[in-house]
């Protein structure tokens, strides 16, 4: 297979480049990140007039017709620049649920307001307790002659600080559903907190809120899918950020001397140097072999989980590694370096954790033919 990006989609890449070098520097990225919101609402407005917001959306819906693999290109740019819109968040993993429904033109105002940037959704399917890849859900949700109502509680909801609707699971009898909750409805509030990396996001809890059923044929299967868009997606974010700590810390062995003699120099120091080159280089084979296979979408499930095991490797080493080979200005408020270390090891976390990745693949070893190991 053929990983060299078209014309069209390096014109993509170099779109989102350009929209982010011209919004942020170290500076502005700073004091963005300690706004209220964390994110832009002029830059979340070019990527609504790029075409980014609404990438994975139909045209005839509104968006722009895109597959996985435009969308792990964005991804990587976006990780790149530690950009904190959020994108993945509250517009591509939303819109991906809502066109896994029966029908998706039900929703075509929902998806034309995500594609344009003035709606702004969250998913609200993790709760108290959960741990990846266990999924315990005890939100409840009752038919009454007026509709659907939940009651439960809901935590760790990415940007759900913002979010103008919720798409929720919750428990109906035995069966597990989806709904939609409108961001100002009556019975739900919401506690916003902060990330260690600077993100933003809400705890919700439900008492008895109207809620529109989204009709899926398989909850389960549809909620998974977009689990795994989640991580393959996250996975090309950690890739860009991963090669940019690289470069940053190449260069500075490169300039920093000691001695007389530029760091690098120090065999050490280069070897430990270039063991970050291969573990990047690993990473980045394994999200596009994960983007390849959900491109096709045989055996996604399984695959994402081995992308992720590699990809929590790695991020894991750089950022520690990026960090101790910088010295103490490593740590500094002022140098970037410790803020992509922090997005690093939060993006590890969201994916479950290299430890539950390769015990989820060693739970369905025997359904291999063979087994080798290296």
């Amino acid at each position: 297979m053929d990983f060299t990006l078209s014309r069209e989609q390096a014109a993509l890449r170099d779109a989102v480049r350009e929209l982010y070098r011209r919004s942020y520097d170290i500076e502005r990225l700073r004091e963005t990140a300690t706004a209220d919101r964390g994110w832009r609402a002029d830059v979340w407005r070019s990527l609504a007039d790029t075409g980014i917001l609404g990438l994975a959306i139909p045209e005839d819906l509104g968006g722009a017709g895109a597959g996985i693999v435009e969308v792990a290109t964005v991804m990587t740019e976006l990780g790149r620049v530690l950009a904190p819109e959020p994108v993945l968040d509250s517009a591509l993993i939303p819109a991906d649920l809502l066109l896994r429904s029966n029908n998706p033109r039900q929703w075509q105002e929902t998806l034309e307001g995500i594609a344009s940037g003035e709606l702004l959704g969250a998913i609200a399917h993790e709760e108290w307790g959960d741990r990846w890849p266990h999924r315990a859900i005890a939100t409840s949700a009752t038919e009454t002659i007026d509709g659907w109502i939940l009651s439960g509680s809901k935590r760790l909801v990415k940007h759900g600080d913002v979010a103008d609707f919720y798409l929720v699971s919750a428990r109906a009898g035995d069966d597990v559903a989806v709904f939609m909750v409108d961001g100002s409805t009556q019975g739900l509030s919401r506690t916003a907190f902060r990330t260690p990396d600077r993100r933003r996001g809400a705890h919700l809890l439900l008492e008895k809120s109207p809620a529109t059923l989204i009709e899926l044929g398989d909850p389960d299967a549809a909620l998974r899918r977009v689990e795994t868009l989640e991580q393959v997606a996250l996975c090309a974010e950690a890739i860009g950020s991963m090669e940019e700590a690289l470069r940053i810390t190449t260069d500075y062995l490169g300039s920093r001397k000691q001695f007389g003699a530029a760091l690098v120099t120090y065999q050490a120091l280069a070897h430990r140097l270039a063991d970050l080159h291969v573990l990047v280089e690993m990473a980045r084979s394994m999200s596009l072999y994960a983007v390849a296979v959900v491109e096709d979408g045989a055996g996604e499930t399984r695959i994402a989980s081995r992308a992720a095991l590699q990809v929590c490797r790695s991020a894991r080493a750089v950022g520690h590694e990026s960090i101790h080979l910088h010295g103490g200005i490593g740590v500094t408020e002022e140098y970037v370096i410790g803020q992509y270390a922090a997005r690093l090891m939060a993006i590890e976390a969201r994916l479950g954790g290299a430890l539950e990745h390769l015990q989820q693949l060693a739970s369905g070893i025997d359904s291999y033919d063979k087994v080798a190991l290296g």
